[in-house]
């Protein structure tokens, strides 16, 4: 039976069904767990929550309460949720607004990305639905604004890359889906895949995960064995979905048959790891990584472009550059009038004229007074002519000029 009781009154062996609250408030990835540990019940008073549900059919209840009580406790919450107004779908926010959300939402997402990820090497089996209300947080902040969260999480360490890895590519593919028309419970299904597809990473050993170098044939052999290992760690779990479970093992599958694990080809390649094909490598080869630094994102789409006939499916890979722009948020150009600007956000009119900060003039080699301009917009005489590498201009923090 679930019962509501106070924090305060937690003992080791209840079962935790719910925490009251925000997942943003509290320290775990996960909602559903036996309490085995006394630091646990600590991390959860300190985390200011004061209330949570047991489920005393899992594990320990309060001494002394009769189930009658429990009854009514539980009747009278549920009659309290029902005369709740319900949450309206959110409504779309400016990028600086979204920015300052994504910022905490990332934060917490790589916390319990790193909490996931040290359970599965302690041997803990994972429970993929645990990890919905992350996901559906990040889906929710994409809905808003689809630049801020992408963009922000792709702004990684090389320390990092390994767990925000994973939420940046939720959020691309939650962004994907909706722009190929998927239906709600299939974006989420997408987003889901995307957090938990490079799981198997978890179990390769931390020198050649991290390895500052090239890999040896050998290491790369190890490596490759990922897409098995997590696909194997979801099944032992017996919660993942079949589309999670696909992308998990099937996402560096290219379509002329190239990829691995099996060697699929066209057709057999599902949708969604197709999908997870796209979204993995953006998020990879525009972050910063152990062996290199990140492309800039339209230098990205243009490798990505020069790649796709082979390695990606053509629709799939059409709407991703929609969902993203073909100069996505943080990329370097040049206008018409030689001055250079950051591309802060997409315009609803064309993928060819977005939002943009301009910085700097090429004429005087000098730093501007920032000014911005939406490329879109009638009477706008100024054009993107070019991509442009921030090294050749000794550009330093092109990030901050965005994020800011």
């Amino acid at each position: 039976m679930l019962k509501k009781i106070q924090s305060k009154d937690l003992q080791l062996g209840m079962h935790l069904h719910e925490l009251c609250g925000s997942w943003m408030e509290h320290p775990f990835w996960r909602s559903k767990f036996t309490l085995t540990d006394a630091a646990d019940i600590q991390s959860i008073l300190g985390s200011g929550i004061t209330e949570v549900w047991i489920d005393t059919t899992k594990g320990g209840d309060l001494p002394g309460e009769t189930e009658a009580e429990s009854a009514a406790s539980v009747a009278e919450v549920l009659t309290a949720v029902a005369v709740e107004p319900r949450v309206e779908p959110p409504k779309p926010a400016s990028m600086s607004d979204e920015l300052k959300r994504a910022a905490m939402i990332c934060n917490t997402a790589k916390k319990a990305v790193v909490s996931m990820f040290r359970e599965v090497r302690m041997g803990n089996a994972i429970n993929a639905e645990a990890a919905g209300e992350l996901v559906e947080e990040i889906s929710s902040s994409v809905l808003r604004n689809p630049n801020a969260l992408i963009s922000l999480a792709r702004l990684k360490t090389a320390d990092d890359y390994t767990y925000m890895h994973s939420v940046a590519v939720c959020a691309l593919m939650v962004a994907l889906a909706r722009q190929l028309g998927l239906e709600e419970q299939e974006v989420r299904e997408a987003g889901m895949a995307g957090l938990l597809h490079d799981l198997g990473k978890a179990m390769m050993p931390m020198d050649v995960l991290n390895k500052p170098g090239k890999l040896t044939d050998d290491e790369f052999r190890v490596i490759k064995g990922h897409p098995v290992e997590g696909h194997r760690l979801l099944v032992e779990g017996k919660t993942a979905s079949a589309i999670v479970l696909d992308v998990c093992l099937h996402h560096h599958e290219k379509v002329d048959g190239s990829g691995y694990p099996d060697k699929l080809k066209g057709d057999a390649i599902s949708l969604f790891a197709k999908m997870g094909a796209v979204c993995d490598v953006y998020d990879a080869i525009t972050s910063n990584r152990p062996y290199k630094a990140g492309w800039d994102p339209a230098e990205s789409i243009r490798k990505m472009t020069e790649w796709s006939n082979g390695h990606f499916d053509e629709r799939v890979f059409q709407a991703f550059i929609k969902s993203i722009g073909i100069y996505p948020t943080g990329s370097l150009v040049k206008l018409s009038s030689g001055r250079l600007a950051v591309v802060l956000e997409q315009s609803e009119k064309s993928l060819l004229a977005p939002r943009v900060k301009v910085f700097f003039s090429t004429r005087s080699l000098s730093h501007i007074v920032p000014e911005l301009i939406d490329l879109s917009h009638p009477g706008t005489l100024e054009k993107i002519v070019s991509r442009e590498d921030a090294a050749k201009w000794g550009i330093k923090n092109l990030d901050a000029l965005w994020v800011s």
